[in-house]
C-alpha cells in the first residue's frame, strides 16, 4: 500500500510550488514509510509515499513510462491480484516489462486501454495517471472502495490525496465545515454519505468511479455497479461457486514479498481466512503462518454474555491456533492506552470515528507491524452474506431509517438547541436514507419481503461497510500495515448480491450459506459458532477514564465542541452509575462509554484541524 497526492494547475507553474507538494506528501509518511517520491512539471505535481510489498527494489513511484513521444506518470496506492494474467495479456500485445511490480502493469494497462483499463483490474486501488499526450489527469478508485481517494477543485485547479490531511496541507484548501458537514459528523457518523468529504467542497471519489480532469473541466464516470438479476444456480451450485471464489481470492491475496499474517478473532470470518492461509502455507512449504488476536487487560473478569455477544473469543482463538498449528500472537491492550489513543485515532482517520473500536485496531496494528507488513482480515463478510442483527430483527428490518440506527432521534437529545435549529437534522438523515433507497438496483417482480432484504443488503454494502473499510485503512496504514480484505473481492460481492435470502440464511443461521461453503475447511464447532462482534473492552476502567475526560472537555470554556452539544444533558448522563451509563446512542451498537469517547475525539479533531464552522 502507499499514500498518493498531487494537483493540477493550468495557470501557475507548479515547479515553483515544490515545498507545498512536499508538505502534502509528508502528511502521508505513515502510509508509506519505505520511500518518498515526487514528479513536478509546470502544470502537474504528483507525490507518493511507498510501502514496499512487491518488487521491493524496482517499484518506486511516481513511475514514468514512455510510449512513442509521450510520458505517462502514475502515483498508485493498492494491490492488483490479477497481475500475472494482465501482464501476460499485455506481453502478448507487444509490451515488455522491466520490473515485477503491479505498478508497472497497471500503468501499461492504461497506456494500452486508456480509462477502460479499470474494467480489467481485480484488486484494491486508488491511483492517478498523468497522460502527457492528452494533457489530462485520470483518477480511479476500486469497485468496493477499499482504498480511499479525496479530491477538491479550486478554480482551474484539481487537488487529490489518499487522506483529507494531504489536501488540507495545501493553502488552497481550508478546514471549513458547513451545516451539512456537521450533520455528517454528528448525525450520520461514523458512517458517511458516499462521496461526501465532510469539509466544505471536498469530495471523495465514490467506489467504482473514475475521474478525468483536463482543461475543459471534470468528468466523472461510474464504471462498476451492482446489477440485480434472477439467480439461476441451485443451492448446491451456489455453495460450490462461493467456495471456489473464496479459495481463489484467498490464494491471490497471500502473494507478497514481505511477511503475511492473518487477524484471528475466533469468529467465522477470520477463522476461515486463517484456515485457507494455513493450508496454503503448509501445501507450498512456506513455513508456519503467523496469526494475531486482540483482547483487553482483565477483560475476562468483566465479560457478561448477551444475545449480541454470547461468549468470549479467547477460547475460540486458542482452538483455531492449535488446530491449524499457527504461530499465534495475543495482543493485550491496556485500557488507559485505549482511551489515551482517541486523539491519535481521530488524526489517523481525519475525523472522529468509532471510539474504542478505532483505537483498539490502531493499537493492534501498531503491534502487528512489529512482525508483519501484510495481513488478511475478515471484514465485510457480514455485509456480503448477512451477519448483522439488522438482517434478522424485525424492528430493524422494518425501520424507516438506516437499520443499524433505528432511533436517530437519540442523538438529538445531546446536541445543542442552536445546532439543531441551524439544520433540520432529522430531515437530513431522512433525505440521506431516501437517497440511498433510490439507488437500489431493483429486481422486477420481486416479492416485498425479498425486495426489502435487497434494500438492507444495499444499505449495508454502500453505507455501513465503507465505515469499516475507512477504519481498517486508516488505523492500519497509520503504521504502514497493509490489511487485505478477501471478502471484498468484487467477483464474490457480485455473485452473492443476487443469491436469494433463503440461501444466504441457510438453516436460519446468520451467514448460513458461507458456513455451508466452508464445510470441511473449519472444525464444525467453529463453523457453526454463533456470531460474535468485534471484541471490545468490558472493563469499567475504560468507561471511567473516558467519562472523566469528557467532563473535562465540557468544563473547558475554550472547547470548540461546546456550541454544538448540550453540555448539561451530557453531564446528567455522566452522573448515572456505570450500568446506566451504557445507554444506546448509535442505534443499538454503542453505549455511554462510546458517547464520551466520541466527544473526546470530536473535541480533539476540531482543535487539531482548526475546524472553522461556516
Amino acid at each position: 500500500m502507499c499514500g498518493i497526492t498531487g494537483w493540477i494547475d493550468w495557470d501557475n507553474d507548479l515547479e515553483q510550488e515544490r515545498a507545498i507538494l512536499d508538505a502534502m506528501v509528508a502528511t502521508l509518511a505513515a502510509r508509506g514509510p519505505d520511500a518518498s517520491g515526487t514528479y513536478v512539471k509546470p502544470a502537474v505535481a504528483l507525490g507518493h509515499r511507498r510501502l514496499s510489498v512487491v518488487d521491493l527494489v524496482n517499484g518506486a513511484q511516481p513511475m514514468i513510462r514512455r510510449r512513442g513521444d509521450w510520458n505517462y506518470v502514475i502515483t498508485y496506492n493498492g494491490e492488483l491480484y490479477n497481475t500475472p494474467e494482465l501482464r501476460q495479456e499485455l506481453e502478448a500485445r507487444g509490451y515488455h516489462f522491466t520490473t515485477s511490480s503491479d505498478t508497472e502493469v497497471l500503468l501499461t494497462a492504461y497506456i494500452e486501454y486508456g480509462p477502460a483499463c479499470v474494467e480489467k483490474l481485480n484488486g484494491i486501488f486508488a491511483f492517478g495517471i498523468w497522460d502527457e499526450q492528452k494533457e489530462h489527469l485520470f483518477l480511479a478508485r476500486d469497485r468496493i472502495g477499499v482504498k480511499p481517494l479525496f479530491y477538491a477543485e479550486r478554480g482551474g485547479r484539481l487537488l487529490f490525496g489518499s487522506e483529507l490531511k494531504a489536501l488540507l496541507a495545501n493553502p488552497l484548501v481550508q478546514p471549513e465545515i458547513d451545516a451539512a458537514g456537521l450533520a455528517e459528523v454528528f448525525m450520520i457518523g461514523p458512517a458517511r454519505t458516499p462521496g461526501h468529504g465532510i469539509f466544505r467542497d471536498i469530495y471523495e471519489l465514490k467506489p467504482g468511479h473514475s475521474l478525468l480532469y483536463n482543461r475543459n473541466g471534470t468528468r466523472i464516470v461510474q464504471y462498476w455497479a451492482l446489477h440485480s438479476k434472477p439467480h439461476e444456480d441451485d443451492f448446491t451450485q451456489t455453495v460450490k461457486t462461493v467456495r471456489e471464489l473464496l479459495l481463489d481470492t484467498a490464494q491471490r491475496q497471500l502473494v507478497a514479498d514481505v511477511p503475511v499474517c492473518t487477524f484471528l478473532s475466533g469468529g467465522l470470518d477470520s477463522s476461515a481466512l486463517t484456515a485457507l492461509a494455513a493450508n496454503t502455507y503448509r501445501r507450498d512449504g512456506l513455513g508456519q503462518l503467523h496469526t494475531y488476536s486482540v483482547d483487553y487487560r482483565d477483560n475476562e473478569k468483566f465479560f457478561q454474555a448477551s444475545s449480541f455477544q454470547p461468549n468470549a473469543d479467547a477460547p475460540w482463538v486458542k482452538r483455531m491456533a492449535e488446530y491449524f498449528h499457527t504461530n499465534h500472537h495475543e495482543i493485550i491492550l491496556e485500557n488507559q492506552e485505549l482511551a489515551q489513543s482517541l486523539p491519535q485515532a481521530a488524526v489517523a482517520r481525519d475525523l472522529p470515528g468509532m471510539a474504542d473500536i478505532d483505537t483498539s485496531l490502531y493499537l493492534f496494528s501498531r503491534e502487528i507491524k512489529k512482525g508483519a507488513t501484510v495481513a488478511l482480515s475478515g471484514e465485510c463478510a457480514d455485509e456480503v452474506f448477512g451477519g448483522y442483527p439488522w438482517f434478522y430483527r424485525e424492528e430493524m428490518i422494518n425501520a424507516t431509517t438506516f437499520p443499524w440506527a433505528p432511533r436517530p432521534e437519540i442523538r438529538l437529545d445531546w446536541l445543542s438547541p442552536e445546532f439543531k435549529a441551524r439544520l433540520n437534522l432529522s430531515d437530513y438523515v431522512k433525505q440521506r436514507y431516501s437517497d440511498a433507497l433510490a439507488e437500489v438496483p431493483r429486481l422486477p417482480g420481486e416479492a416485498a419481503g425479498a425486495a426489502r432484504m435487497r434494500e438492507i443488503f444495499y444499505l449495508s454494502l454502500t453505507r455501513w461497510m465503507p465505515t469499516l473499510l475507512d477504519r481498517k485503512d486508516r488505523m492500519s496504514m497509520a503504521f504502514g500495515l497493509e490489511v487485505r480484505v478477501p471478502y471484498c473481492d468484487h467477483r464474490l460481492v457480485e455473485y452473492v448480491w443476487n443469491v436469494p435470502w433463503e440461501m444466504k440464511n441457510y438453516q436460519q443461521r446468520e451467514k448460513g450459506l458461507l458456513r455451508y461453503a466452508l464445510t470441511g475447511i473449519l472444525p464444525d464447532d467453529v463453523l457453526w459458532r454463533k456470531k460474535s462482534p468485534y471484541p471490545k473492552t468490558h472493563n469499567p476502567e475504560y468507561l471511567n477514564t473516558v467519562r472523566k475526560w469528557a467532563l473535562e472537555v465540557l468544563d473547558d470554556t475554550s472547547s470548540p465542541l461546546l456550541p454544538l452539544i448540550d453540555a448539561g444533558k451530557i453531564k446528567a448522563i455522566a452522573q448515572t452509575d456505570l450500568a446506566a451509563s451504557n445507554i444506546p446512542w448509535f442505534g443499538q451498537l454503542m453505549g455511554g462509554a462510546q458517547l464520551f469517547a466520541y466527544l473526546v475525539q470530536a473535541d480533539a479533531w476540531m482543535r487539531r484541524y482548526k475546524v472553522k464552522i461556516v
